[in-house]
């Protein structure tokens, strides 16, 4: 079956927006197993009824994050709610979840990381514009109220540090350091534990920002990550454990406010093992 706009494969439509599904999925759930349980509903509705991707008014891509979103309002959206009982920093972030409004996070997400237009938004979560643009306004200011921290920015890039850290700084949290290379990165989290790693993964002497990630969570594991990166696709591979958190460069400014308030407010310690 193909997509009846482009006449591609329907297999390879969905093989293209699966990687980019997934990291939303993670980065709605906070978690790599539950965000792949959810990707994997999606698909499995697809293949009942192909239909509502090739008969969708939009994108193949806006169809598949439709349906997407039509399981997670049917059974995910309550899942954080007061019913949850976890403990530990998912217990603490599932918390902070039940207490932000309804849909907001979900708006801000599409919008910010997967840079959809609003328009997009409001038709793959079958909503009104307007209310989609008061569900991000929303979101931007409640999460931005509800933590504050120290973070640590693992970029050998001297530009983009300082552009990461005046975002940061401007958010209200504080930078414990910036770090080139994985031992700088090492020296500097274990002298100062950070709240956030904020880690590009090729540094500059050629050593690996994923291991100084490890590294670091080996002593602080529930250190939650984001991973900025010019090579998404070698982390998006579906092969072993990925980040929860995933910013492309180059990025936006709004892109890593949002990534940062996600991942300090559901504290995921999900990233990879080299």
């Amino acid at each position: 079956m193909t997509d009846t706009e482009t006449g591609t494969p329907l297999s390879r439509v969905v093989g293209e927006v699966l990687p980019y599904l997934r990291r939303h999925a993670r980065a709605l759930t906070g978690s790599q197993r539950e965000g792949d349980r959810y990707a994997a509903l999606t698909l499995e509705e697809i293949l009942r009824d192909r239909s509502i991707v090739t008969g969708f008014k939009g994108s193949p891509k806006l169809a598949l994050f439709a349906v997407f979103h039509r399981i997670w309002d049917r059974e995910g959206a309550n899942a954080s709610g007061p019913r949850a009982v976890e403990t530990g920093a998912r217990g603490q972030a599932m918390r902070h979840l039940s207490r932000l409004t309804r849909r907001s996070r979900e708006a801000l997400l599409l919008h910010t990381v997967e840079e959809f237009t609003l328009d997009d938004c409001a038709q793959i979560m079958d909503l009104p514009r307007d209310d989609v643009v008061w569900l991000v306004q929303t979101a931007r200011s409640e999460m931005h109220e509800a933590v504050r921290g120290r973070v640590l920015i693992i970029e050998d890039e001297s530009i983009i540090a300082m552009d990461i850290e005046a975002i940061v700084r401007e958010m209200g949290h504080e930078v414990t350091g910036t770090a080139a290379t994985r031992d700088e990165a090492v020296e500097i989290g274990r002298a100062d534990q950070p709240d956030l790693i904020l880690a590009d993964i090729q540094l500059a002497d050629d050593s690996s920002g994923i291991d100084a990630v490890n590294d670091l969570l080996e002593r602080f594991p529930d250190t939650p990550v984001i991973f900025i990166t010019a090579f998404p696709e070698r982390l998006l591979t579906g092969e072993r454990p990925e980040p929860a958190f995933l910013i492309a460069k180059p990025f936006t400014p709004p892109q890593v406010i949002s990534a940062v308030s996600q991942a300090m407010f559901f504290a995921s310690t999900e990233t990879l093992r080299a």
